[in-house]
């Protein structure tokens, strides 16, 4: 069965979406309609910007959502998805791609939660460090023994867990993960706590939007980063989705879960190569690859 999986933040680079956009109409006529959308030139900022420019989180999450999505669009009908799911951000792709929303609503959401995320960053200085070479059993019971904000956010491979919260709980966690036997400990160049209970005025906000929203019966199981099973009913999709800036990525359980009900083949749909690697960790028998158009 074929899985198709979507990156989050972090895989954007400068440059990303011109071949699609000079390539074919469709991509074409959809970017424009993004730049429309969102209010400025996301494709300027994409095709020719800065790298630091292109860091925002209100541009970030935009132009990833933006690449991965008419990508799919453009591979036509060899696009068949069997399961979908996303990284974080990764996760509105994956709704659109199998037809919970439609390209434009999903945009609007996905630009709303940018804002939103960065307004909640500001009001409390927080941050997320990556650890390697632990168990994810041990890295939680580290964090429920320090005073404060952190807790585990990103689940991404077995040894590889991402925490998130306050800048001291952080770095308290970090120093004692380090004594529990991590083999790194690394906070990392973010601009907040995403994942955890500092991104609630965040979850708030974005939930608003998304009740409004019309969310479609999907065309195939999608696998959520809040529950990590493969969902179908419209109504559970929205509900998760709320619960996602809050809660943490399962994104081991998720591929795991894919691979236990059929998943043979992943491909990854948007810039980098970033999930391939993490489903080989998690399962080495699984086959990867990106997407490819004509």
């Amino acid at each position: 069965m074929n899985a198709y999986i979507f990156p989050g933040q972090g895989a954007q680079f400068v440059g990303m979406g011109l071949d699609l956009y000079e390539k074919y109409p469709i991509a074409q006529q959809l970017f424009e309609q993004a730049n429309e959308i969102l209010g400025f030139s996301i494709t300027d900022l994409m095709f020719e910007g800065t790298a630091e420019g292109l860091k925002q989180t209100k541009v970030t999450q935009p132009a990833i959502f933006l690449h991965s999505v008419i990508l799919s669009k453009v591979m036509g009908d060899s696009f068949k998805p069997d399961m979908v799911a996303g990284h974080s951000l990764g996760e509105f792709s994956a709704l659109v791609a199998n037809g919970v929303l439609n390209f434009e609503d999903a945009l609007q959401l996905v630009s709303k939660r940018a804002l939103a995320m960065q307004k909640a960053c500001e009001i409390k200085a927080s941050t997320m460090a990556a650890v390697l070479g632990l168990e994810d059993a041990k890295v939680e019971e580290v964090c429920a023994s320090v005073e404060g904000i952190v807790v585990p956010a990103n689940y991404n491979c077995p040894g590889q867990l991402v925490i998130s919260g306050e800048i001291e709980a952080i770095n308290i966690a970090c120093e004692k993960l380090k004594e529990k036997g991590a083999r790194r400990a690394l906070v990392l160049p973010v601009g907040g706590a995403f994942h955890s209970p500092l991104m609630e005025p965040a979850r708030e906000e974005l939930a608003a939007a998304i009740e409004y929203t019309v969310f479609n019966t999907p065309n195939c199981p999608i696998y959520q980063n809040v529950t990590t099973t493969g969902v179908t009913d419209a109504v559970e999709i929205k509900e998760n989705l709320i619960s996602q800036l809050t809660a943490p990525v399962k994104w081991t359980q998720s591929v795991k879960n894919m691979v236990a009900d059929g998943a043979t083949l992943f491909t990854e749909i948007g810039p980098g190569k970033v999930l391939q690697g993490l489903v080989r960790k998690i399962e080495s028998s699984a086959e990867t690859t990106s997407a490819i158009v004509e």
